[in-house]
């Protein structure tokens, strides 16, 4: 009798224990883990008890002739080394074609007419956290009875700027007007990353990817948007997954052309040494097998090959900066590279790296003066610092899932191919998955309306679903 008895309570007792922890694990998983809002000051010195001036002031590119005449003593003072025969971009840019890109900024490039494009989008600044922040906001020329522009903000990265987003913009705000459906359009917003372009970079040590969404979060909600999508790739990619984090509830949807994984589980290391051979097992398609196969020559060896840059900017970005800093050639070649190899990787085999096949000099040289005239190189580079110094995969927004409706375009010449079956670990809840059917790393820039129609059908997903609310 009282051995039964105690098997019956014993069993009580197992039973309670188990449904307490379904009952834990049903309410955690329903209790979304967010990151935390970093309420940064990354002005000068100390931080002042006087309120934050809360305007935002519009902004235009200026330049002074001071400026232009010291660019063009120092271009006419250039110092060029002799390219290995037969190197093409191997070796990385080609000073034989870096002098014919230097011959036209001197005597074709105006630089005038350029300054009145990047004008042509009304631009702001406002004071958040401590700095000035740049930013482009274009609201849609015309709206359709009934309707109202959707927020969208767009990121760049490096060594981009808020200008790669030009081409793109018209297609979002206007779409009708560019043969595209006008069953979404956007009011677009553009913000110059800390440290980048326009925007006064940080003060003080310590600001990466989280400090930046931070402060777009405050940006967005001080224009008035308590919904909006974000969109992003390169450094792009890392503030808005950073950004869905923070604030999952006032973003509707996530679009990415670039989405990395940073915390690689045992399962990922698994499915790169036999993903080739048994694909289906580890969800990879057939795009994915030709993408990432054989892993060594097309992941491995080409991160080495091709990441140099991010390891001397995650360690000591002011020594290399200072001398892209003094000399614009030397920034031209630093940048123009970057635009060669990931745009097309076989770009390397060409004399001129194949810049001209896919852009056009001014909008290279345009994107470069946005580097020189503000003097924001150095700035730039050390965001790599910030955000590697402590280890890839180490933060806690690595760890972290994301839960906002996550839409990805994936481009075949993006350095490092990310495979659904990765993306889908991280960005819990994608709801469209797209192999690009041309363009590399900078794609709005290189592909605007390839971009710009992968984006509305994913909102037009989203709305018709009401996919954010569901979260």
């Amino acid at each position: 009798e009282f051995c039964s008895s105690l098997a019956g309570i014993m069993l009580l007792e197992v039973f309670l224990v188990l449904g307490t922890v379904i009952i834990y694990f049903l309410l955690s998983k329903k209790k979304e883990e967010t990151l935390p809002f970093k309420n940064g000051w990354w002005g000068k010195g100390q931080k002042p008890d006087t309120e934050e001036d809360t305007t935002i002031w519009p902004f235009k590119v200026e330049t002074t002739e001071e400026e232009l005449s010291d660019l063009f003593r120092r271009l006419d003072q250039a110092r060029f080394t002799e390219p290995l025969e037969n190197s093409f971009f191997h070796y990385g840019t080609n000073s034989a074609y870096l002098r014919k890109v230097v011959s036209y900024w001197k005597n074709q490039f105006n630089w005038k007419k350029q300054v009145e494009v990047l004008n042509k989008y009304p631009q702001f600044k406002t004071k958040i956290q401590g700095i000035d922040i740049h930013f482009v906001h274009v609201k849609p020329p015309h709206l359709p009875e009934g309707q109202s522009a959707k927020p969208l903000l767009m990121v760049h990265g490096w060594p981009g700027s808020f200008y790669e987003f030009y081409k793109i913009i018209p297609l979002l705000t206007d779409p009708a007007s560019h043969g595209l459906s006008d069953e979404h359009i956007f009011e677009v917003i553009c913000p110059s990353i800390p440290g980048y372009g326009f925007s006064e970079a940080p003060h003080k040590k310590g600001f990466n990817s989280v400090s930046a969404a931070s402060i777009f979060y405050e940006l967005m909600l001080k224009l008035g948007f308590n919904e909006f999508y974000a969109q992003g790739g390169d450094w792009g990619w890392l503030i808005c997954t950073n950004l869905a984090q923070i604030a999952p509830n006032h973003m509707k949807g996530l679009h990415l052309n670039l989405a990395s994984v940073t915390n690689m589980g045992f399962m990922h290391l698994v499915s790169i040494l036999l993903g080739r051979y048994l694909p289906g097992l580890f969800g990879f398609q057939d795009e994915d097998v030709r993408r990432m196969f054989p892993f060594l020559k097309k992941g491995l060896y080409r991160m080495l090959l091709e990441s140099g840059y991010a390891h001397i900017q995650a360690t000591k970005p002011d020594t290399v900066g200072c001398g892209l800093n003094d000399s614009p050639v030397g920034l031209a070649a630093y940048i123009l590279e970057k635009f060669s190899t990931w745009t097309d990787l076989e770009f390397r085999n060409l004399e001129d790296g194949g810049l001209e096949r896919k852009f056009n000099l001014d909008d290279l040289l345009t994107n470069i003066m946005i580097y020189w005239v503000s003097g924001c190189i150095v700035s730039s580079m050390r965001f790599y610092k910030e955000n590697l110094q402590k280890g890839i995969g180490t933060q806690k927004h690595d760890r972290l899932a994301v839960q906002v409706p996550t839409g990805i375009a994936s481009f075949p010449n993006e350095v490092m191919h990310t495979p659904q079956a990765w993306a889908q670990k991280k960005y819990t809840n994608i709801v469209s998955f797209h192999f690009m059917p041309r363009g590399g790393h900078f794609a709005a820039l290189e592909e605007p309306e390839l971009l710009a129609e992968d984006i509305l059908q994913f909102v037009g997903k989203v709305e018709k679903e009401q996919l954010w609310r569901k979260k």
